[in-house]
């Protein structure tokens, strides 16, 4: 039976709609009520609800908390997934390569760029992905989305096209006038 262990940090796909507030925000975590919904035969998942947090809120001391949790819970598992908001995801997955070189599993982290729950929703696609790859991938430090891998230090946020996609695709910088 492969152990996943499964961060949760917030972002985007735990986000819920506040009548009173008016607005979309970080309150619960929900992502074990989604985690009851799928089918995951030989594999044990070990939820850590870390923080609830909107990534553009998350500092560098957040970022080091996320890189603790990582090790402590790393001993004896398959592959650990971190759940962040996309915004700063990236970033938080360089701090844990930089902060794990020698990994002996591989890290995933993954978002949402609609909560779960919403129409429209890509968040249980993205976890499912992100529990399979968890169990899949060599060891090392990964961005899956929309069914997608990425290295981590190969990627970034496209926010034009509200995706994903590799620093070596990136289309070159304009011509200076």
């Amino acid at each position: 039976m492969d152990r996943i262990v499964l961060i949760s940090t917030g972002g985007t796909l735990e986000k819920s709609y506040s009548e009173q507030a008016g607005g979309v925000h970080n309150s619960a975590s929900k992502v074990e009520q989604y985690l009851g919904q799928l089918r995951l035969p030989e594999v044990t998942i070990e939820t850590i609800r870390l923080m609830n947090k909107d990534s553009l809120e998350m500092t560098d001391g957040d970022r080091q908390c996320i890189l603790a949790a990582v090790r402590q819970h790393e001993i004896g598992a398959k592959g650990i997934v971190i759940t962040h908001g996309t915004d700063t995801l990236v970033e938080t997955g360089k701090v844990r390569a930089a902060g794990l070189p020698t990994l002996s599993i591989p890290i995933v982290l993954t978002g949402a760029m609609t909560p779960l729950g919403f129409e429209g929703s890509d968040g249980l696609q993205n976890l499912t992905e992100s529990l399979l790859a968890a169990r899949l991938l060599p060891a090392g430090v990964y961005l899956v989305i929309h069914s997608q891998v990425f290295p981590i230090h190969d990627v970034y946020k496209d926010r034009e096209l509200a995706r994903f996609r590799r620093l070596s695709s990136a289309p070159p910088p304009p011509a200076s006038a």
